[in-house]
């Protein structure tokens, strides 16, 4: 069988099965979302955060619970990296840096899971089991939880309320996530991923010695990293160390796992607002956008060029053998075009026109199907802004799905979809001005620019992959990167929450002969073409000094 042959078919296996999974699991989540009903153990929860899971709370009440958990979240996370030495399952690991510290606690806490350390030479048993794998959780639900507000925006009407987030937030966690992330872990046991808690041991035979590794709670923390988009490894290989992703059977069941909330939501959108033509035409947009860079990274790796290229089958440079070009691809695409940033294989290894790929996944905002919850909310908000050039173009007031896009409500969205641009691009030209930050490239000339430009964009975007070969691990990118993970987060979802609240105040417009059907089509069309011309305006000149250069003159 051929290299490409296998690519497809690991593609349309994947295909089938996210097809599969899409209605049940899209009308459980509305099910969850639109319940009235609390088990016992998430009235335990609300008992000992004393919250009042049927209190309703309005666009800034909700915020403010966001905005707290995640403030709590973050000190947390960072005081438990900071006494780390004392805790018991240190592996004799120290306390880690202040620095380092706040950018991994604003990393994991943002959903970002960016790493400037090695995870088995830096973090212990309690750090990455109470605190990181806890994370990966947490601010999954957030994310998902913030999208259900959204939703609900558009849904109700005369009101502004938004639900409650503490209930949100405890249903997306032990409703969703959990029963999904435990199955999920059995799998990958069942793969050869390893789940213990063993200290440093020797691994096999090598010329002059051993190698030595400390085991963990490595699948379960897998499954939830991929499920929940995060990204974090428990390795520094991340899903290419055979510990985490043995095979390539285990390497298309955690691409599954990154696309599986994502792609569902759309079907839980459609429920929640009575229209799941409407559901399906966010699907198709995103479904367009992620099999288009799926094909055209497939092509870009697989594209012979030299004898070396020949002999490999491709560009394997970077890439595991076990996964090949095709699984190495399929990952890459999907980690960018959501908000996971788990990798398999190093971008940095890329074609120039490969890497590129990857940086454009997480420039269009990671929409498709994007992260969990994230995605969602991002692509509703691209909704507004495609229905706003429809208006436009026929001279009438643009409405979507019963609610007039006003001026109020296209300001919103035009401040949601500037933030991460100006965080990506300021943080990247600053840094290429001074000289310090330079210092920690690897590479000169278009790569090296294209390794700072990643770094910010997978920052501001909360994806947390990296580029490789740039040395994160100093004062000016820990504090720098930190910065722009939780402003990238948490700035949108004020955009956000702020127009749910003003889309729930509205009364439903009736729909007459020159209403948009957006549930069409054409209008799933018109999407597309926004995502691509707003992205393309905002950072082709980027694009143009960094993988663009480097693939036409390689």
């Amino acid at each position: 069988m051929s290299p490409q042959l296998a690519g497809v078919l690991q593609l349309t296996a994947l295909i089938a099965a996210l097809a599969l999974s899409y209605r049940p699991l899209g009308d459980y989540m509305a099910r969850v979302y639109s319940s009235e009903k609390h088990y016992r153990p998430e009235k335990w929860i609300y008992r000992v955060i004393g919250a009042n899971p049927a209190a309703e709370m309005r666009w800034p009440a909700y915020l403010r619970g966001v905005l707290a958990f995640s403030a709590v979240s973050v000190l947390l996370l960072y005081l438990m990296q900071r006494v780390q030495g004392s805790l018991p399952g240190s592996l004799g690991f120290s306390s880690i840096d202040p620095d380092q510290a706040f950018n991994t606690a604003a990393s994991f806490v943002a959903n970002t899971n960016w790493q400037s350390y090695y995870g088995e030479q830096a973090m212990g048993h309690v750090v990455q089991t109470g605190g990181l794998a806890v994370q990966n959780f947490l601010s999954a639900a957030v994310g998902m939880a913030v999208a259900v507000a959204l939703v609900r925006g558009f849904a109700r009407s005369r009101t502004g309320e938004l639900g409650n987030f503490w209930a949100d937030l405890v249903r997306g966690t032990v409703r969703v996530l959990l029963p999904i992330a435990f199955l999920g872990a059995i799998v990958l046991v069942a793969c050869g991923a390893i789940q213990n808690f063993s200290g440093i041991h020797s691994v096999g035979q090598f010329t002059g010695g051993t190698q030595e590794w400390n085991g963990g709670a490595v699948a379960s923390q897998e499954a939830i990293k991929e499920l929940g988009t995060n990204g974090g490894g428990y390795f520094n290989a991340n899903s290419a160390h055979p510990f985490e992703n043995p095979n390539p059977l285990s390497n298309l069941f955690e691409i599954f796992l990154i696309l599986l909330i994502p792609f569902a939501l759309t079907r839980t959108f459609g429920r929640m607002v009575g229209s799941l033509k409407q559901g399906y035409a966010i699907l198709g947009a995103m479904a367009v956008i992620w099999l288009g860079f799926s094909a055209l990274m497939m092509w870009t790796e697989f594209a012979h060029r030299g004898p070396a290229f020949e002999i490999a089958g491709g560009a394997m440079e970077g890439k595991e053998t076990r996964f090949g070009i095709a699984g190495s691809s399929l990952f890459a695409v999907a980690t960018t075009l959501t908000s996971t940033g788990a990798v398999n294989s190093f971008h940095s290894s890329y074609t120039g026109f490969g890497g590129g790929i990857t940086l454009l996944g997480m420039q269009l905002g990671e929409i498709a199907p994007g992260g969990v919850g994230s995605g969602l909310y991002g692509m509703l908000i691209m909704a507004v802004i495609a229905v706003f050039i429809a208006g436009l173009m026929v001279g009438r007031t643009p409405e979507y799905l019963g609610k007039k896009i006003g001026t109020r409500q296209i300001q919103l969205a035009a401040c949601y979809i500037l933030v991460t641009p100006a965080l990506v691009l300021g943080f990247t030209a600053v840094a290429m001005a001074l000289p310090t930050p330079a210092d920690s490239m690897t590479n000169s000339g278009a790569h090296g620019f294209s390794e700072i430009l990643y770094a910010y964009t997978s920052a501001a975007n909360n994806n947390g992959s990296a580029f490789a070969g740039l040395n994160a691990d100093t004062q000016w990118f820990n504090t720098t990167l930190g910065i722009a993970m939780l402003l990238g987060r948490f700035l949108p979802m004020v955009f956000v929450l702020a127009l749910a609240g003003s889309l729930a105040e509205q009364r439903p417009v009736p729909e007459t002969g020159g209403t948009l059907r957006t549930d069409k089509p054409l209008y799933a069309g018109l999407l597309v073409g926004t995502i691509l011309i707003i992205t393309g305006l905002t950072y082709f000149p980027a694009l143009a000094l960094g993988p663009l250069a480097e693939g036409l003159a390689s």
